[in-house]
């Protein structure tokens, strides 16, 4: 094949395929370990590959427009830990013109997704809600089939199509027709009755009968899309460093005023109980700033992650920098963590891959660089694993960690970024005194009212099952008498 068509290859792809088993073992697995179907397969994946200069997408290469569109996207996973891949049909429309950038867009997600997490399976979602014929379009679908059938090698685990219209069933038979045996049987046909067989509710949008609130947005690309940040312990510019040394130093002065006060506030203030020892010796350790326990703690099988859903940052009035994060182990092994950010160039996480010892607590330090504000549309995700006692914890033994848990054993939890005007948020700030008594704030009522909320949409969604069984009923009650009536009438 090389001889051949070498000039029909990207030798990239070429000294790949050498170099990477994996990547072959993908393609025999796909192709049964049957050798000539395998070579055929790579051939015409690799002519493709060059075809659609898969190895040069990005995002500045394709049109702005096509990632606002929102058709295509990746965002949350399967009950089996698959990334769900989205094609929103009703926000797709037929235009030769534009047909050849859609199909890019298309590789652009497999081949930005394949890099970053070296290949792991995906669920492929058509979610064809308020659709119809103007929507059809089975040169794109078979586009994107073929992408997995012939260009992808073991790259699909299911294709969910959610609401197929009635009027679409006949393009779905050609549909069938260019997939083989075992594709077909990968196709799940769903309503928002039996869609959770394959995928939990906080990944599905409330139109699926599910709780994400997740509104695609572009840019950035997709909050599921986080990165590890990039001046965390490693190298950082002499800029970065010297702004590190006056943060530390400022850090330590502040913590010993804070020190001197609660002395002077035990001494002056009588109404505040008697601090037990060892709580009292906790709190007089230099911590950055002695930050408060926060109000709210998600409760993991793997840690305790405080706070619970946002980082409360302040704005460019009252600038406040800093959050802490703060993680403890409630398992009986080592527990290694990595932090991520869809804002890398914003924030420096600190640790951000590190792990915890069994029963401890360990605070991480989130700071945003100088001249940035925080964003509502900025996220974390703390990812989380247990690893063996015989493990080591150095960086060598994390990173080959990382490369080998499955994604079934990660636990994950992501947090978001709030922005509060109020000099005093009620959370996990850095400037807190420790000994302040805890009030009503912004942080406590925004909890009450997503409580509220909750509660109000739960509501709703009952009195909605209510009325939809008021009107079947009645309409079945209605029938009947029709049908009684009629049976009197032919009596």
């Amino acid at each position: 094949y090389l001889l051949d068509k070498s000039e029909k290859y990207d030798p990239r792809d070429v000294e790949r395929l050498q170099q990477d088993d994996k990547w072959v073992d993908s393609y025999l697995i796909w192709r049964h370990d049957v050798v000539d179907d395998t070579l055929k397969m790579i051939d015409e994946s690799f002519q493709w590959r060059k075809e659609y200069t898969v190895n040069d997408l990005s995002e500045s290469i394709l049109p702005k427009w096509l990632f606002e569109s929102g058709v295509l996207f990746l965002h949350g996973y399967d009950k089996e830990g698959y990334k769900l891949f989205w094609f929103r049909v009703k926000h797709h429309t037929k235009d030769p013109k534009q047909q050849l950038d859609k199909k890019k867009l298309v590789a652009f997600w497999l081949e930005h997704y394949a890099k970053r997490d070296h290949g792991k399976p995906l669920t492929v979602i058509f979610d064809m809600a308020e659709t119809g014929i103007s929507h059809i379009d089975l040169d794109f679908v078979r586009f994107i089939v073929s992408c997995f059938t012939d260009y992808y090698p073991n790259f699909l685990t299911k294709i969910v199509i959610f609401e197929m219209p009635w009027i679409m069933n006949a393009a779905f038979k050609i549909v069938k027709g260019w997939l083989g045996p075992e594709a077909i049987s990968m196709l799940k046909f769903t309503n928002k009755s039996d869609v959770q067989e394959y995928i939990n509710g906080e990944y599905l949008p409330p139109h699926m009968g599910g709780t994400d609130s997740f509104k695609y947005s572009y840019p950035p690309l997709v909050d599921d899309d986080f990165q590890t940040p990039l001046c965390e312990n490693g190298p950082i510019t002499s800029e970065d460093e010297h702004e590190s040394k006056e943060e530390i130093d400022m850090d330590n002065k502040e913590a010993g005023e804070l020190n001197e006060e609660q002395n002077l506030n035990q001494k002056k203030v009588n109404f505040i109980e008697q601090i037990p020892k060892s709580e009292e010796t906790d709190k007089t350790e230099i911590k950055p700033k002695n930050a408060k326990k926060a109000l709210t703690t998600f409760k993991g099988p793997l840690l305790h992650i405080s706070p619970a859903e946002e980082l409360y940052f302040g704005s460019k009035e009252t600038g406040e920098k800093k959050c802490l994060i703060v993680l403890t182990n409630v398992t009986k092994n080592i527990v290694a963590f990595k932090v991520r950010t869809t804002a890398p160039e914003k924030y420096r996480v600190k640790p951000s891959n590190s792990s915890c010892e069994p029963g401890t607590s360990l605070d991480i330090i989130v700071s945003l660089h100088g001249g940035f504000a925080a964003s509502l549309q900025d996220r974390f995700l703390i990812m989380a694993a247990e690893m063996d006692q015989s493990s080591g914890a150095g960086v060598t033994e994390l990173t080959q960690f990382w490369k080998e848990v499955p994604r079934t054993k990660v636990m994950e939890h992501r947090l978001r970024c709030h922005v509060v005007e109020s000099s005093k948020p009620s959370s996990l700030t850095l400037k807190e005194n420790a000994l302040n008594i805890p009030v009503k704030t912004n942080e406590d009522l925004h909890i009450q009212l997503t409580h509220l909320l909750q509660i109000n949409k739960r509501l709703q969604e009952q009195i909605d099952r209510c009325l939809w069984f008021q009107q079947l009923s009645v309409g079945l009650l209605l029938l009947s008498v029709t049908v009684v009536a009629f049976c009197f009438y032919l009596a």
